[in-house]
């Protein structure tokens, strides 16, 4: 018996070997492999276009986009005509603001989604910390009315306080009503 295992574990080792391409294993990570396209850090990137859509709307860069344009504008209206790269209908111009355009809308798009995530996680953050601090409230109400009951029952130092001023005025309205020691019999009980 134990050779028949063994003479099947040898014919299995023999398959295992001439089956083609490589044995995939589950606990090694696949191996990486080439690709066409070059490869980016996504968090780099979406880093990148915030800083490019915060710098989009500011006043900073308004004053820029139209100091371009009034230079531009000047520059192939009033320059030699030989020097002149854009005439009148400023095509070129057209060309390049509508590039700046279909850039900067994905950008801030993207710039828009990331900080929609952050607001997101903030406000699950949030959520989570206002129902602990609800449980907790909870918990010092509750503890703050077991205290109040639990006092409720033990003599505070006014109420101690009267109690003595009310044994005070009845020992002294014994006194008045039995002076020196009247009243007051032998310690052998009557019998």
């Amino acid at each position: 018996m134990a050779a028949e295992r063994t003479q099947d574990r040898d014919r299995e080792r023999e398959r295992d070997r001439e089956r083609p391409g490589p044995r995939i294993r589950l606990d090694l990570p696949r191996e990486r492999r080439a690709r066409l396209l070059p490869e980016y850090d996504p968090e780099a990137f979406g880093r990148l276009s915030e800083r490019i859509a915060r710098f989009l709307g500011t006043g900073r860069f308004l004053v820029w986009m139209t100091l371009t344009v009034v230079v531009w504008i000047g520059w192939n209206v009033f320059a030699p005509t030989s020097l002149r790269f854009d005439e009148y209908p400023f095509i070129f111009l057209t060309l390049v603001l509508s590039l700046q355009a279909s850039y900067a809308a994905p950008l801030i798009l993207l710039a828009q989604n990331r900080q929609d995530d952050r607001d997101r996680v903030n406000l699950e953050q949030d959520r989570k910390q206002n129902e602990r601090s609800i449980a907790d409230t909870e918990y010092l109400t509750r503890e703050i009315a077991a205290l109040r009951m639990g006092l409720g029952e033990v003599a505070t130092r006014d109420w101690i306080r009267s109690e003595l001023q009310d044994l005070i005025k009845e020992l002294e309205e014994r006194r008045d009503l039995f002076p020196s020691g009247e009243g007051h019999g032998s310690d052998v009980p009557d019998r």
